[in-house]
Parts: structure tokens; C-alpha cells; sequence
């Protein structure tokens, strides 16, 4: 993850960016905060309360806060934007 817009220098929302490597990515879990995604390059599917959803570069993602989600990326890997906002947030991982 690479911070490209931090609470320090916007009051409302972080930007950042996220790098998974081919086939990576992140269990199931679930944020406090939403967050508004956008992906970049690459493909992958991400898991949002039980649905799973292909996507690409150029597709749009909204994960609600306390909804389950996960990630997994394809075999080019995959780059997406996140947008959260600056309230404290907390990550609990369920598998």
C-alpha cells in the first residue's frame, strides 16, 4: 500500500494506492470504513459480502463499512485505487 494522499493533508478522505502481485491477496475481513475503489491495471476478483465480482482496469468497486470482503488477483497481478475516510478505522481479519 502506498499513501498517496494522507489525513495529514486532506480532512475528509486518504487516497491511496494498492499493488497485489499475480495471484496475491487479502482474506476475508472486514473495515470499519467504507471504501471507494477504482482499479488501475490488471485484473481480479473481489469477494463483498459473499458475492463475487470480476473485475479490471477501469472498473468501480463500493465495499460498505462492516461488510466482509476479500481480494484476489489475477495472474497479471492487480493495482487499484481506495478512497477511505479519515475516521479511525479497524481491520478484523475472519478467516
Amino acid at each position: 500500500m502506498q499513501t498517496l494522499i494522507s489525513a495529514d493533508e486532506a480532512p475528509n478522505f486518504a487516497l491511496r494506492k494498492f499493488v497485489m502481485e499475480p495471484s496475491g491477496g487479502m482474506p476475508k475481513h472486514t473495515n470499519r470504513v467504507e471504501h471507494e475503489q477504482y482499479v488501475i491495471k490488471g485484473s481480479g476478483i473481489i469477494e463483498i459480502d459473499g458475492r463475487a465480482f470480476e473485475v479490471s482496469a477501469g472498473d468501480s468497486v463500493y465495499i460498505p463499512g462492516g461488510i466482509p470482503h476479500s481480494y484476489e488477483a489475477g495472474k497479471e497481478g492487480m493495482e487499484f485505487i481506495c478512497v477511505v475516510p479519515n475516521i479511525e478505522d479497524k481491520i478484523e481479519i475472519l478467516e
